[in-house]
């Protein structure tokens, strides 16, 4: 895995370097697009602000806009945008299926296209996100230990996209390795705090037994860490994320959120930044470039954030 470096420019040149390539001196004034699912969340507020620093260490033109969850209205986002001529695509779907038409603009568009975060169908030239598989796995083996191997677990799941798909998976791979625990249940909270609350609501009535949750992302989870305290049971909660308030959660003296798989906004923004870049000078960039993740428990939490 590349290492992440402080400006854009060095980024650039190290990925040259290590795919063989050669670095341009200088480059034209650029126009970037990015288009988000959501800006209601500190996770892509961070994506946005280090685009927004890395873009200004380039000189560049960027153009950002919130999808609200809506892929109509993404669609139309990225429409705009090719209108406005832009060069570089960043795309962070909302519906990696549903978002397919706006790919297969941009590429006729002649616009080099990166999905981030999120996969999209169509024919991007890269994909830019979290090892979401290993986030889930990570969550769960930490989460079957702290259990001592043994009791009930559920789900909380999220919208049907790849990155949530894998983390689900993950999770559920961990927990064959502890055959003395059962997966009880699985709902979709829908990542939301409000949603994830009630969902968990249901789930600890369904499962007086419950032991621990996963919750597919920190938002949800913090919705479910409400229901969970108000219960007054003790289940053990692991997520996906490393969202400043669960950071701040997780060291409440007897917290019930034990850890977090983290994930690296920052870092993922800029590297898709700095791909495109390199594909637009003209060298060819491999289909998709994972980031790693790492698990954070209460020990880890005070020393972390995004």
């Amino acid at each position: 895995m590349l290492k992440i470096s402080k400006t854009l420019k060095s980024l650039v040149a190290g990925i040259a370097c290590s795919l063989g390539l050669a670095s341009p001196a200088g480059a034209e004034q650029l126009k970037i697009g990015m288009s988000f699912q959501e800006l209601n969340n500190a996770y892509f507020v961070t994506m946005k602000n280090a685009l927004e620093e890395a873009a200004k260490d380039i000189g560049a033109e960027v153009y950002i806009t919130d999808a609200h969850h809506d892929v109509s209205k993404q669609i139309n986002d990225v429409e705009d945008m090719l209108q406005k001529g832009v060069d570089i695509l960043l795309l962070n779907p909302t519906d990696s299926v549903g978002v397919q038409s706006a790919v297969v603009s941009a590429k006729k568009a002649g616009v080099i296209t990166v999905a981030i975060d999120a996969e999209a169908e169509g024919p991007i030239d890269s994909f830019v996100g979290s090892k979401n598989y290993t986030a889930g796995y990570m969550a769960g083996k930490y989460l079957g230990e702290q259990l001592g191997g043994k009791g009930e677990v559920a789900i909380l799941d999220g919208i049907p996209v790849v990155p949530i798909l894998e983390r689900v998976r993950g999770f559920s791979d961990a927990m064959l390795e502890f055959p003395d625990i059962k997966v009880v249940g699985k709902q979709n909270g829908k990542q939301e705090r409000d949603v994830a609350m009630n969902v968990t609501e249901n789930m600890l009535q369904a499962n007086p037994g419950l032991d621990g949750v996963f919750s597919v992302n920190d938002t949800g989870a913090l919705g479910a860490l409400t229901a969970i305290e108000a219960s007054g049971m003790d289940v053990k909660l692991v997520s996906v994320d490393g969202h400043p308030e669960a950071i701040k959660a997780m060291l409440k003296p007897n917290s019930k959120f034990i850890a977090t798989s983290a994930q690296f906004p920052r870092d993922q923004i800029r590297l898709g930044l700095a791909i495109a870049l390199v594909k637009h000078w003209g060298s060819e960039i491999p289909a998709s470039m994972p980031v790693d993740v790492k698990l954070i428990d209460k020990a880890a939490a005070a020393n972390f954030s995004w």
